[in-house]
């Protein structure tokens, strides 16, 4: 019974290194909520994801000490997720489980659960299980292996449908009677990563209710990270106002700007290769306006 109870905390440990692991940059955005420096956030979620490989090695392994301090760690981040409820952070990114997981009640008793089963496990009798104990012992672990493997399924799908939407070549839809006229000077709000000062600007428009937009999310995010191009994204219900003065006629929709504001590019897309021929455009009629 204790082998068992041990290789389950483990495998809870795993599980949770894996899934920061799996999407690191976006787990270690989390710890934006506990006030981490944005250098700090990537060196720290890898010593996290080590510690717990490591303490779920230990514990599987039979040490005291390692499912103790497991059970230590799990009862601190208790306490910093009961902080920062105070603070009014509920409902924000927690890191736990990777980047879905969020600030809340239920992460608290989760983590105080986990840390009472690991403080508990080294008094657990460990007396050499039975035929029956092997038993449940290896469908423990082929139905840990069936959730690695469902997993691993899941990243590979994802993957692919990305590179899908990357082969796909074809021009974005630009009618020019839509949407803000090419050449045109416009205003937009800066968002987030709005940093590319003199540079061009990607207008993202997409909507909560389009599964396009949703879909297209991965290739919005590889842009995202381009240090050459600010990308800012506008939501049809939450940014309505900017919508109706650009006059964008449906989503997903991107407007490229130049470092004055000037349309250069814009059209409906669904594709990571119609997003780049966008820039493309932009770029080129950017250089052909400066040598007019």
């Amino acid at each position: 019974m204790a082998l068992l109870v041990r290789i389950v905390l483990a495998a809870i440990f795993v599980a949770a290194a894996a899934a920061k692991a799996r999407r690191l940059r976006s787990s270690a955005s989390a710890l934006a909520t506990y006030g981490v420096a944005e250098p700090l956030r990537v060196p720290a979620t890898l010593l996290l994801i080590t510690t717990e490989a490591a303490l779920a090695v230990g514990v599987a392994a039979g040490i005291d000490g390692a499912a103790y301090v497991a059970g230590g760690l799990l009862a601190a981040f208790a306490v910093l997720l009961a902080v920062e409820i105070l603070r009014g952070r509920s409902g924000q990114p927690c890191g736990c489980f990777g980047a879905g997981s969020r600030v809340g009640l239920a992460a608290i008793l989760r983590n105080l659960g986990l840390a009472a089963a690991f403080v508990a496990a080294p008094s657990i009798p460990t007396a050499a299980p039975g035929r029956l104990g092997w038993v449940v012992i290896g469908l423990a672990f082929s139905f840990a292996c069936i959730v690695v493997l469902a997993v691993a399924v899941l990243a590979l799908a994802r993957e692919v449908g990305v590179l899908r939407l990357r082969l796909r070549t074809e021009s974005a839809l630009d009618i020019a009677e839509e949407g803000p006229p090419l050449g045109s000077r416009v205003s937009i709000p800066a968002g987030p990563g709005h940093s590319a000062a003199g540079g061009l600007t990607l207008a993202i428009f997409a909507s909560d209710g389009c599964r396009l937009c949703r879909a297209l999310e991965p290739v919005v995010a590889a842009f995202r990270r381009d240090p050459l191009v600010a990308v800012a994204e506008f939501d049809e219900i939450r940014d309505a106002d900017v919508w109706r003065a650009l006059d964008i006629p449906g989503s997903p929709n991107a407007v490229a700007l130049d470092g004055a504001g000037h349309v250069r590019a814009k059209g409906t897309f669904n594709s990571y290769g119609q997003l780049v021929g966008i820039l493309a455009t932009a770029e080129r009629n950017a250089v052909e306006a400066v040598h007019a």
